[in-house]
């Protein structure tokens, strides 16, 4: 079996490449350029990938989609809001149909090389604001792969009913760099430590009683 994971270079992806290394005989990555208000994390990707070995690592520029996406806080000058993931504000992050977008891509790629699944670092703690992380949204994905092809997608989601907290033990387990990760909203040379983003990562840092190997501007520890 073989997948390509689609990969952001934040903690759930980057999470979920390894976990799929142990999984897959082989896999590759796909990072996307969609014009997001910072592409920090495209470099953490690249990093994560070349440390877990993948086949090919390809990123694709759609920078010019980002100006057709207008009105969320991710592509455009729309101010990032502070607070807390799960606050109404926090809808101004939603990208209109990125993961679709994204995931369809990686479909594309999976088909032409041959590889039986897609990998999508989606988790419970996104459900409450974002529609394109949701089961139903899976699902719905699985069934179009499967008849949009002559060879049929599978869809793998492995965090999809696993908090933050779930997946940061994962990737300890698989001994995962998270100070090779990004995280915030807001990019930076550090990240800001108060957008919905960073609260939830240190949120689960705090859980799980280790320290967040990132610095933030803001120096208080579980925020939120």
């Amino acid at each position: 079996m073989s997948a390509v994971v689609v990969l952001s270079g934040g903690m759930d992806s980057v999470t979920a490449l390894h976990y799929a290394a142990t999984l897959h005989d082989r896999v590759d990555a796909l990072s996307v350029h969609y014009g997001q208000r910072h592409a920090r994390e495209l470099d953490e990707a690249a990093w994560q990938a070349e440390r877990a070995g993948v086949g090919e690592h390809q990123v694709v520029d759609l920078s010019s989609l980002g100006a057709l996406l207008s009105g969320s806080a991710l592509t455009s000058d729309v101010d990032v809001p502070r607070g807390h993931y799960e606050d109404a504000t926090m809808r101004a992050t939603v990208v209109p149909n990125r993961n679709a977008i994204l995931a369809n891509i990686a479909a594309g790629v999976a088909v032409a090389r041959g590889h039986s699944s897609i990998v999508l670092g989606i988790h419970s703690g996104d459900h409450a604001i974002y529609p394109d992380c949701r089961p139903a949204f899976v699902d719905a994905l699985e069934a179009l792969l499967a008849v949009a092809n002559y060879q049929p997608v599978r869809v793998e989601a492995p965090f999809l009913h696993t908090d933050k907290v779930g997946i940061l033990r994962v990737g300890q387990a698989l001994g995962v760099d998270y100070s090779r990760t990004w995280t915030c909203y807001v990019g930076g040379d550090v990240s800001c430590g108060e957008c919905g983003s960073c609260g939830e990562r240190r949120e689960a840092f705090g859980a799980v009683g280790v320290r967040d190997p990132l610095p933030y501007a803001t120096d208080r520890e579980g925020a939120f």
